[in-house]
């Protein structure tokens, strides 16, 4: 309870919106102080609308990063737009992610039109400052301005940590008094298979080259934990992952000559999961072809899309 002298505390959710990879989700870690989210330069990386929470003192910011709007090509795509189009009607913030280095286009526009019937406050930012000239960044905010009724237009460097306090406080100001929502430990509502399998995923993207990357969903099948025959006191997490892409000829450039792919794969994302879960982890990654899957109903909810 805020004493006389104290403002009240506020909380509540922040939607991080904007065309695929337009930062949203570099921002999300930022903002939240630690990665809740896997990060590539490919579009659409995000596939599910994840929650970061933003602890302070004046009040707790409920991140949810969401996938790019874009007009779809796939069953896939309708259904991470429905996921954003859900959360925008139930958020208390819109933050709308512009990308400093881009010029606006007709993917921002198009969101712009999404956004005239929302009655959530929009901060617009610029993002990606680090990547572009001050003249850019000037035009930027202009033309972002232009966009939508802004409640506030900020330029932001995540990866520099430029603003990102003053988006901060400018968030905490315009959400509801209240109490905290999550405990004060807690960073994100991802559940740990989810976090591991985003992780191989993160680390695949970045192998990868040609189609294979919207191609590819990966799933965890199982999940042991035993005490660590090597350290006393500890776990050792066994991990088995199978990594979904929709074409045969897809397959061997995940695997690699004599396996230098998935090999490579697999130690990134093991690094990661190693992080996560403060555990040893022995990863083993298997690849299977399922076919089409953006396009079909029951594989994309087996994947769970």
């Amino acid at each position: 309870m805020s004493s006389p002298h104290q403002p009240p505390h506020r909380s509540g959710f922040a939607a991080l919106l904007g065309r695929p990879n337009a930062g949203k989700t570099t921002l999300t870690n930022a903002l939240v102080g630690e990665k809740v989210g896997i990060v590539s330069n490919r579009p659409q990386t995000t596939r599910h609308a994840i929650r970061g929470v933003v602890h302070r003192p004046a009040g707790q910011i409920v991140l949810v990063d969401t996938p790019g709007l874009h007009k779809p090509k796939s069953l896939l795509g309708k259904r991470l737009n429905d996921i954003v189009r859900d959360t925008l009607t139930d958020v208390d913030v819109i933050v709308f992610c512009i990308p400093a280095d881009q010029p606006v286009g007709t993917g921002d526009k198009f969101i712009a039109r999404q956004l005239a019937e929302v009655k959530a406050p929009i901060v617009v930012v610029v993002t990606k400052t680090d990547a572009a000239s001050k003249k850019q960044i000037t035009e930027q905010l202009i033309a972002a301005s232009q966009l939508v009724q802004a409640a506030e237009v900020v330029p932001v460097s995540a990866v520099g940590g430029d603003q990102v306090e003053l988006l901060e406080d400018l968030l905490i100001k315009l959400l509801p008094e209240g109490p905290p929502l999550y405990p004060h430990e807690q960073t994100t509502d991802e559940d740990v298979e989810r976090q591991l399998a985003e992780l191989v995923r993160e680390a695949a993207l970045e192998k990868v080259r040609q189609e294979v990357p919207h191609s590819l969903a990966v799933t965890i099948e199982e999940m042991n934990r035993r005490p660590d025959p090597k350290r006393a006191g500890r776990e050792l997490v066994e991990v088995h992952a199978l990594l979904h892409c929709e074409r045969q000829s897809q397959k061997p450039m995940l695997l690699g000559k004599g396996g230098s792919i998935i090999k490579a794969i697999g130690s990134e994302a093991r690094t990661g999961m190693e992080t996560l879960l403060d555990a040893r982890v022995h990863l083993e990654l298997h690849v299977t072809v399922l076919g089409e899957w953006q396009d079909d109903p029951k594989k994309l909810n087996r994947l769970g899309y």
